[in-house]
């Protein structure tokens, strides 16, 4: 095999006419002309269209007949450029084209299950993207064969190492830690992995290197880095995996303002690379602010529709059920979508919306107006005073051609939620979204602790440092109103990454461990090797994580993860193409001391 000679398809230009090459690659598509026999041949790089012709090499021509599709080859030709009137503007080769002398067919294939060229020999778009993803997964290295596919992996390694170089300049060093490890709860469930050796104990396979990223700031590495492979076993959504990577720092002495420049530089680089610009310095907003104006900690801001409280100016109105509400304590929250009075009719906004909709999403009901000529108009209006309707018009700032809606209830969580997923639906409903836009932002001051089923559960993870002194445990109130020192970083309303400051003192972990309901004896067995290492002299120190997934998908502008995941899982964590999860043999799970019980 002459594979020092060999040159890639996409490579092949004007400046090679006249010249013999080698190359190799799969048949991607065939038209045939009787005595002429035109073939697209495709390799990592791309395609080049190749030429076998029966009056000028009979022998080759001959055993081109045998070709198909995906058929692996080796062919020797000579570069010529092709007339004006054949020139292919749809490949970056299409000036030119190879006219083989010599011909070996390398690896024959059974017909494929889909069609894998992504575009016909005449440039049009073949039925490719339309295959049952389920298909795609099944014989994912067919899949992965498509030019799409390949450039998606091709730049997510250009990616990693735009991240890697980045960080390198920045004196972080790349360190793995284990992934047999001891099972320490983050919130999600772990994937358990018995030992064979230990009869009864289990390894877990890590949610993320938290505990180990923190040891090795203990231990003075002082800046330390690793892309890896984390898992939790958890329900599945659209975009997320039981097996993901991230992008894992840490560095000691440092503050919450060396984060936000080293992460935003890093990813204005990764964005730029794609010859995407990301703007900078990215806003910041609270928790607090982000939830009361947004109704979500990961707030998409390429469409301006803040959520914005009206309830002082409706406390008397003749609207009774606002009234009612506003009486027990309630909240009203009103929401401008500019400038689609005219698109949104009566029927959408009281019937799909208010009455379909908004049930779905949680909520009671919906209050809608459109402001038309300076007035605004709705089959409830008249239940609001004059002054009250222009309180609205200048709360919210709004315009003639406007829509205002507003969602009122008891329970002001649920009024924030409610309307803040209606924010989402209604801007893409609408096509509100600039999807050109890219809009970057830093959440920060979360709360510590949050409730549920009355018991404290930490924000983030019990590794983060307050923002504040401790209340005592018997302050529930108290223990609620404390701020962390955690932040995230999201963009287009995706969370991208998140991360803190940590807890770099024994007696501060144990009192947060305490709080949240273990038992001295639970801290131990636990994590008393990481409270026993804060003993010897931990710096401070804090880092984040990036979802190297979300993050690629982002910048490519794929629909999915799973577009830049090589084998991923289908949406119920299982892997159509080797069939895993799968059975084991009894001799296996006896040799691990394990015994199944059917199931009921």
């Amino acid at each position: 095999m002459d594979w020092k000679n060999r040159r890639h398809c996409n490579t092949i230009s004007s400046t090679d006419v006249q010249k013999e090459i080698q190359l190799y690659g799969w048949i991607d598509a065939i038209r045939d002309h009787g005595h002429l026999l035109f073939v697209h041949l495709r390799d990592k790089s791309g395609m080049v269209q190749i030429v076998f012709n029966s009056e000028e090499n009979k022998t080759a021509y001959d055993l081109s007949q045998q070709l198909r599709n995906e058929y692996v080859v080796s062919i020797k030709g000579t570069v010529v450029e092709r007339d004006a009137d054949s020139v292919n503007t749809h490949i970056p080769t299409g000036k030119v084209e190879i006219m083989v002398t010599d011909l070996t067919i390398l690896s024959e294939s059974e017909t494929p299950p889909f069609i894998i060229t992504e575009k016909d020999m005449f440039g049009n778009d073949t039925e490719t993207h339309y295959v049952d993803e389920e298909i795609r997964l099944k014989y994912r290295y067919l899949d992965l064969r498509r030019t799409s596919m390949q450039q998606n992996l091709i730049k997510r390694s250009q990616l990693l190492k735009v991240i890697r170089d980045y960080l390198s300049e920045y004196e972080f060093v790349d360190v793995e830690t284990p992934v047999l490890t001891k099972s320490t709860p983050e919130g999600a469930r772990d994937y358990l992995v018995p030992s064979r050796t230990h009869e009864g104990h289990f390894f877990a396979l890590p949610q993320s290197p938290q505990l180990f990223k923190q040891l090795l700031m203990v231990s003075g590495l002082e800046r330390y880095y690793q892309i890896v492979k984390c898992f939790r076993d958890e329900d599945l959504r659209p975009n997320r995996q039981p097996e993901f990577t991230q992008l894992d720092l840490e560095a000691s002495f440092i503050d919450e303002e060396f984060i936000y420049e080293l992460i935003e530089g890093l990813l204005v680089n990764v964005y730029a690379a794609e010859g995407k610009t990301l703007p900078t310095p990215f806003p910041r907003y609270t928790y607090d602010h982000v939830m009361d104006t947004y109704g979500s900690d990961a707030p998409d801001l390429r469409f301006d529709m803040p959520m914005v409280t009206v309830t002082d100016i409706l406390p008397n109105s003749g609207y009774k059920i606002f009234n009612m509400i506003v009486s027990k304590g309630g909240l009203i929250k009103a929401m401008r979508i500019p400038g689609q009075a005219e698109a949104m009719s009566k029927n959408l906004l009281q019937n799909e919306l208010a009455m379909g909709l908004i049930p779905k999403l949680g909520g009671k009901g919906m209050t809608w107006m459109k402001l038309i000529d300076g007035k605004l108009e709705s089959n409830i209006v008249q239940f609001f005073s004059e002054d009250e309707q222009q309180q609205l018009i200048d709360r919210l700032g709004a315009q003639d051609g406007d829509v205002l809606v507003m969602i009122a209830d008891t329970d002001h969580q649920l009024v924030k939620d409610v309307l803040g997923k209606f924010r989402l639906y209604i801007a893409e409903r609408q096509g509100l979204i600039d999807t050109n836009s890219v809009t970057p932002l830093w959440v920060t001051d979360f709360p510590m602790f949050e409730s549920k089923n009355g018991k404290l559960h930490a924000t983030h993870h019990p590794f983060t440092q307050p923002d504040g002194p401790i209340p005592n445990k018997s302050d529930t109130e108290a223990l609620l109103k404390l701020k962390s020192r955690a932040y995230d970083v999201v963009i287009n309303g995706q969370e991208i990454g998140g991360g803190s400051i940590r807890i770099n003192r024994s007696d501060m972990q144990a009192q947060i461990f305490e709080l949240l309901g273990l038992s001295p004896e639970e801290i131990d067995q636990k994590f008393g090797f990481f409270v026993e290492a804060l003993q010897f002299g931990a710096p401070p120190h804090g880092g984040l994580a990036l979802g190297i997934d979300r993050l690629v998908a982002m910048v490519l502008g794929t629909d999915s993860i799973r577009e830049v995941i090589a084998f991923p899982k289908n949406r119920v964590a299982y892997c159509p193409l080797t069939q895993a999860p799968s059975v084991v043999t009894n001799d296996q799970l006896e040799d691990l001391h394990i015994r199944t019980t059917p199931s009921i």
